[in-house]
């Protein structure tokens, strides 16, 4: 933890003793979601732990999706819409600027972690009361999800996000830490979850994906508006414009065309990544997150050739786990 954390007021007044009725509010980005808006309600609604506070942002849309949302503001009194004019296209930047407006109409409620869910997302009734116990019991715990599933994919099974990583569908923030790191980042190129996750940890935070429940995501992830390969596309101009290593992006390159679309996703990953590299596109995030990114995924790198070259599984969600711990050991004992 951060030094400065520790010297903050606000923030031993916030982490000073561990309460078990912690209070959550959510806030919700959504725009032409009329199609998955509904089954996201009705998760929401029947969890055992029900938020102070929902504010649903209706982010322009031309569909039915503030229609539903009033349809069930109706009976809920705690789930509140907030309308923002349409927009000439889907942008990032436009998701941010959703969240920021949510935040301002929670100003008078009191609450201690605040969740991000997109308006395509399911979950069991119990899933916010068990995360809410997460941040309870550990006061330096700032941002904490689950992995998710899509149609015949488990991000738990099939990802090297690793368990420090949460997914942007369904975040969860311990409020003081998105306050410190300004919460979401304006980027018009994407990447304001990761964004607000990695900043959180390099600012001290943990940042946990907890294994034992999943949360479903009715939309391949990046696919809003766009096919399977022009996302693909894009996920590679992201991860050049997020500080990714190239050394990195070439064995995920790799990994990714053994996967379906065969070949064609990895050359859509590559050719994303290198044409962002000609652009030489200015980057959304610090010269030192980019460190902090890239000396990760090395870890991470060497990880999986070590498990290889052991001819040892690689289990890619408990990456992160396996770097802590050899890190904890060496610095325990050096010699």
């Amino acid at each position: 933890m951060s030094l400065d954390r520790l010297l903050n007021p606000y923030f031993k007044v916030r982490t000073s003793g561990i309460r078990r009725n912690m209070r959550y509010v959510l806030v919700t980005s959504a725009r032409n979601e009329a199609k998955f808006i509904e089954v996201t309600i009705r998760s929401v609604v029947n969890q055992s732990l029900l938020p102070e506070r929902w504010v649903i942002v209706d982010d322009g849309s031309t569909d039915d999706t503030a229609g539903i949302v009033e349809h069930y503001r109706q009976d809920y009194h705690w789930i509140q819409l907030l309308r923002r004019p349409n927009r000439p296209d889907r942008s990032f930047t436009g998701k941010a600027l959703a969240v920021n407006s949510a935040l301002e109409q929670l100003a008078s409620v009191p609450f201690d972690v605040v969740g991000n869910l997109d308006a395509d997302v399911s979950f069991e009734p119990d899933y916010m009361a068990f995360l809410l116990e997460k941040f309870a019991v550990d006061p330096d715990l700032g941002v904490a999800g689950t992995p998710y599933t899509e149609k015949e994919y488990d991000s738990g099974n099939d990802s090297f996000a690793g368990d420090n990583y949460v997914s942007g569908p369904c975040q969860l923030f311990r409020y003081a830490c998105f306050q410190e790191i300004g919460g979401y980042a304006q980027s018009r190129s994407g990447g304001i979850d990761w964004i607000a996750v990695m900043q959180a940890r390099m600012n001290g935070w943990k940042a946990r994906s907890f294994p034992e429940k999943r949360f479903h995501h009715h939309r391949p992830m990046g696919t809003a508006e766009k096919g399977k390969l022009a996302a693909l596309f894009a996920y590679g101009q992201k991860d050049y414009y997020l500080g990714g290593s190239p050394i990195w992006q070439l064995f995920r390159v790799a990994y990714r065309a053994i996967k379906k679309p065969y070949v064609s996703g990895g050359l859509a990953l590559l050719l994303g990544y290198g044409w962002a590299a000609m652009r030489r596109v200015k980057r959304p995030v610090s010269a030192e997150l980019v460190r902090f990114h890239r000396r990760d995924q090395m870890q991470k790198l060497k990880a999986i050739l070590w498990s290889l070259g052991s001819l040892k599984k690689v289990h890619s969600f408990s990456l992160d786990a396996g770097v802590r711990n050899k890190r904890e050991a060496f610095n325990s004992n050096p010699y």
